[in-house]
């Protein structure tokens, strides 16, 4: 038998596993969500733009020590919010990753 309390738990383990699959710009708190991971970002568009276009370039340097090809997504990533051409891009990506990981039928 249950309780209403294993219904709870039920509920905020489904919580957290939507949480930790997010990768994206939370518009309501202006949080860059990488999974389970939140970075603040700053509210200002050319502050965004600028940290944007500084990991993608920082990321063409990915054979040097410290900085890492890594960046090269995380700058679109960040780029995304507020240009309609990358939010268009990561759209199209998230909406294929999503169908090739979701069984047929």
């Amino acid at each position: 038998m249950t309780n209403g309390n294993d219904r709870e738990e039920t509920k905020g383990n489904a919580e957290r596993k939507v949480k930790a699959r997010r990768f994206g710009i939370d518009h309501a708190s202006g949080r860059l969500m990488l999974g389970s991971f939140s970075i603040g970002m700053p509210r200002s568009r050319i502050a965004r733009m600028a940290i944007g276009i500084a990991l993608i370039f920082c990321g063409l340097l990915g054979f040097l020590p410290i900085l890492g090809f890594w960046m090269l997504p995380l700058g679109f990533l960040v780029l995304s919010h507020d240009l309609p051409v990358a939010r268009r891009l990561r759209r199209r990506l998230a909406v294929w990753w999503h169908r090739r990981r979701t069984p047929a039928g």
